[in-house]
């Protein structure tokens, strides 16, 4: 299995006082067909923010994926990228399997879940953050930022879902647990209720604190810090 080398500096070091916050809010995505990447779209169950025109053959059209703080904008004459050409777009989910199912259900082509193939950078498969071989099945071990599916739009602009659970440390702040959809918490707290299930066979009984465990394990879990026993 792959492993991710991070610069452990980095992650616990403070960020530096900015005056400004930089949010990443637009990617602009190449098509060739507007209306037919617009359908597109709409399958997929993102809420479409905007669609506007005028006469000089100028269209932009505006899509957010559920729970995103990121949009995509496409249409014509918006980008000069060639249609197509935008790769490697990862969509993070808590539940690999999930978002597969729910494309699958509105009739959208998805891979079956892939991992890496070892620490090996050169390989017969197209490239993504782990490398260019795509071993079959979810990662063996389950681990967060390990598991992956990939899906491309009709141009082929290409998607990737990533299964997130556990932030590394420094990702999130401690003291700032936050949630962006209903989805993304209700899977939390699957996670720690299997989790607490296990720490009850270990103690031999009911945990009358279970709520505080819950919020302890959640906490720790989005920090990327040691989970409680």
């Amino acid at each position: 299995m792959a492993t991710l080398e991070i610069d452990r500096d980095a992650a616990v070091k403070p960020a530096a006082s900015r005056s400004v916050d930089l949010k990443l809010e637009v990617v602009v995505i190449p098509v060739s067909d507007v209306d037919r990447a617009k359908a597109f779209y709409a399958r997929l169950g993102w809420r479409l923010d905007a669609d506007f025109a005028s006469g000089d053959g100028w269209r932009v059209i505006q899509f957010t994926p559920p729970g995103s703080a990121c949009s995509v904008i496409f249409g014509s004459n918006v980008t000069a990228a060639a249609p197509g050409s935008a790769r490697g777009l990862y969509l993070i989910v808590s539940d690999l399997e999930a978002a597969r199912k729910d494309l699958l259900g509105r009739g959208i082509a998805v891979s079956e879940p892939f991992h890496g193939g070892g620490d090996v950078h050169a390989g017969p498969d197209e490239p993504y953050l782990f490398g260019s071989i795509r071993a079959g099945g979810a990662d063996p071990k389950r681990g967060s930022y390990s598991s992956f599916a990939s899906f491309s739009d009709p141009d082929g602009n290409g998607w990737l879902f990533q299964e997130v659970t556990t932030r590394l440390p420094g990702r999130i702040e401690a003291d700032a647990t936050t949630f962006a959809s209903q989805t993304d918490l209700a899977a939390a707290l699957r996670r720690a209720s299997v989790a607490h299930g296990e720490h009850e066979k270990r103690t031999g009984g009911h945990d009358e604190n279970w709520a505080d465990w819950y919020a302890d394990y959640i906490v720790r879990e989005q920090a990327g810090q040691t989970l409680p026993l």
